[in-house]
């Protein structure tokens, strides 16, 4: 006799057919800290900066048929950015975090900012209201972070920043439109 021959005279047993129920357990996803919404803000004051910087450039440097209403625009607009590179330090600061030291220092906090690369109007133009779109979307996901870390303040604030980055954007728009 075999082995499996010594199986063969044995009933073959059943085997019951029994439901399993499977519980996902929620994955624990990690809240944002005060330091990660303080290094956001810092970026985005980077950011703000070199808005700052280049709507000023363009305002000196261009040049066409609506120079002036542009040239006027723009004052207002690097006015503006100056106020809000202000506004985002002093929150950073009063999370008791500092901001870089220098211009580098500064310039390295947020490196993927888009510069013009053309003296041509709507080349500039379009360039700045790009970056206007981005610094606007970025504040509006860094206003979530404010709301989770408990925040009110900088909340606040980083919504009037949104309204403020897409109006800008829409009046360029409507002027590289005529």
């Amino acid at each position: 006799m075999t082995y499996s021959e010594t199986f063969a005279d044995r009933p073959i047993p059943v085997v019951e057919q029994v439901e399993t129920i499977v519980t996902e357990v929620p994955e624990m996803v990690a809240r944002p800290t005060v330091e990660e919404l303080s290094s956001q803000l810092v970026g985005l004051a980077s950011y703000t900066n070199q808005l700052y910087t280049q709507s000023h450039l363009i305002h000196l440097n261009i040049e066409g048929p609506i120079f002036l209403p542009i040239h006027e625009y723009l004052k207002g607009q690097y006015e503006l950015h100056i106020e809000q590179f202000d506004a985002l330090s002093e929150f950073v600061r009063t999370l008791d975090f500092f901001m870089p030291m220098c211009a580098r220092g500064l310039q390295q906090a947020y490196k993927s900012f888009k510069h013009v690369k053309s003296y041509e109007m709507r080349d500039m133009l379009t360039t700045y209201l790009n970056n206007l779109e981005k610094a606007g979307m970025m504040a509006k996901d860094m206003q979530k972070v404010a709301k989770e870390v408990d925040a009110p303040d900088i909340e606040n604030y980083l919504a009037e920043y949104v309204g403020a980055s897409f109006k800008a954007a829409w009046f360029l728009k409507a002027t590289l439109r005529g």
